[in-house]
């Protein structure tokens, strides 16, 4: 890899037991959904409702984005995968410790547990308007990156950030690829 743009800062969970440590009540509040997907009724909401359940996320992770019915349309269409709830169950019981990891896979875990850092050039975009992770004024993730690194607060822009900014998505691409060849 010679450079990455990532959206809403450093990609990798921390270890699975810093799942156990809360987060302050504001944020607690707004993992809500993880929580409930840690219950059976959770799964069923989710197998359900999940054409509801999801545009239902889409505007709480995207308070500001005024996407249009064909624009989710175009994405729901995913979710009628019969793998989907499944997935997104076992991805936030595992990330809880409340469901077992791939055992073929455990050496990557570690790995990445061990929050490498990312020694390529990187641009982190994060929206202002995230209504998951706030952006705050201060970037408390350079740590994880030894490369040249930038970090852009784009404004009123929520958790979707390619999808809701795709040409600051594709500039900051494009001037990576641009810078590093």
């Amino acid at each position: 890899m010679r450079c990455t743009v990532l959206a809403n800062g450093y990609p990798v969970f921390p270890d699975i037991s810093a799942s156990l440590r809360p987060a302050d009540p504001a944020q607690e509040h707004r993992f809500w959904y993880q929580f409930y997907f840690n219950t059976e009724r959770g799964r069923a909401g989710l197998a359900t409702n999940r054409y509801e359940f999801c545009k239902l996320g889409w505007r709480l992770w995207s308070p500001n984005w005024k996407f249009d019915e064909a624009t989710y349309a175009r994405t729901a269409v995913s979710f009628e995968n019969p793998d989907f709830v499944d997935v997104v169950i076992h991805s936030y019981r595992h990330r809880y410790r409340n469901a077992s990891g791939d055992p073929a896979l455990e050496a990557i875990e570690r790995r990445a547990a061990a929050q490498p850092p990312i020694t390529v050039p990187t641009v982190v975009l994060q929206g202002e308007g995230d209504g998951v992770i706030v952006a705050s004024q201060a970037d408390t993730q350079t740590h994880f990156f030894t490369g040249p690194y930038q970090r852009r607060l784009i404004p009123t822009i929520g958790h979707n950030v390619p999808q809701e900014a795709p040409q600051q998505t594709a500039a900051a691409v494009l001037e990576l690829l641009r810078n590093t060849t």
